[in-house]
């Protein structure tokens, strides 16, 4: 499998708008963060979870090849605003939505045009795939197994995917969701910020989420201005911890 963090920003993306902070004004292309998505590929099949505000930014310098189906975690703008540009994709077929009710109903409020029965000649057409957080289930041959999460109040999804697990915007995970992501390789998890916040977990949260689970390798995400600057955060953590980055690629064994 092979993984590739489109972005790893949190939703104002980094540098944020009128901020001159030294993140912001950093000029290491590690500081720089577009709203937070991975693509993977899994024995050929595209899988892209989350699609934010900047994907055709993200998507345009790869290969142009069928997208296999698209997870959302969530319906935060910072996780669906792309949606629309998926259109291209569609000259492959329906592309192929995951994700819940919840999502789905946003989806159709924000984009009624590709979800009408009539639809105008060159919207996205989708198919909505709902997930039960309690069962697993497959795109095309791709088995998942979906995460409960909490983002404060708010349910959401993470997804695991053999010995990969990505999880992003969570406050907790509900204890009986931590028996599913033991035996990781590669475990995605964000990390907000230093200081606390309301509904993400800050660093110190997933640094202990990451003990609790013993991922073989974690990649932090999701990250604001806050986080600090890479070079400095990534010289305070354990190990086997790191800050992930826009364009960052990283390969994880079946």
């Amino acid at each position: 499998m092979k993984v590739t963090f489109l972005g790893t920003g949190t939703s104002t993306g980094v540098p944020e708008i009128g901020c001159k902070c030294e993140v912001c004004r950093s000029s290491n292309k590690k500081d720089k963060r577009l709203r937070a998505s991975v693509l993977l590929n899994v024995q050929g099949r595209q899988i892209l979870i989350d699609c934010g505000p900047d994907f055709r930014q993200q998507i345009l310098d790869k290969e142009f090849v069928k997208m296999d189906g698209v997870l959302i975690t969530h319906e935060h703008y910072d996780h669906v605003g792309g949606v629309d540009d998926l259109r291209p994709f569609c000259r492959f077929g329906d592309v192929q939505l995951y994700g819940e009710d919840l999502v789905f109903r946003n989806l159709k409020a924000r984009i009624p045009y590709s979800f009408t029965e009539n639809k105008y000649p060159g919207v996205p057409t989708f198919n909505l795939n709902e997930v039960n957080p309690n069962e697993c289930f497959f795109v095309e041959d791709v088995k998942v197994q979906p995460i409960r999460l909490m983002h404060y109040k708010l349910p959401i999804l993470g997804f695991r995917i053999r010995n990969f697990a990505y999880l992003t915007d969570l406050k907790y995970i509900p204890e009986e969701e931590y028996r599913k992501l033991m035996g990781l390789d590669i475990l995605v998890i964000n990390a907000l910020r230093i200081a606390e916040h309301m509904s993400h977990q800050n660093l110190i949260e997933a640094l202990d989420n990451i003990k609790r689970l013993a991922p073989q390798k974690a990649y932090l995400t999701h990250m604001s201005h806050q986080i600090g600057l890479h070079e400095e955060v990534q010289k305070s953590l354990p190990q086997n911890v790191y800050l992930s980055y826009d364009g960052l690629e990283i390969d994880v064994c079946d």
